[in-house]
């Protein structure tokens, strides 16, 4: 998951946190305290290769700050990701 399939010895691979709030905690992988995936991979990318529906993210944090979905991940980044909130 988050993986693109380069030629042997080029991939530099890292560790994040993911954290999934709410009606996205069903799709939390177990190892989710140190997931692997490529250095780079972008937030995005990531919720789509563990299929999540890209309209059950409203917000996206990386440690602790809002950030895109375009975000290139980085090694130790803890990424919390909620869905939309309803009420009134």
């Amino acid at each position: 998951m988050g993986i693109k399939h380069k030629p042997p010895g080029n991939l530099t691979m890292i560790t994040v946190e993911l954290k999934f709030f709410v009606t996205l905690a069903p799709y939390m992988p177990e190892n989710a305290h140190a997931f692997l995936i490529e250095e780079n991979t972008r937030v995005d990318t990531l919720i789509k290769d563990i299929g999540i529906p890209d309209d059950l993210v409203k917000l996206i944090f990386i440690n602790g700050r809002k950030q895109d979905s375009s975000y290139p991940l980085k090694h130790g980044d803890r990424l919390g990701l909620f869905p939309p909130v309803g009420g009134g």
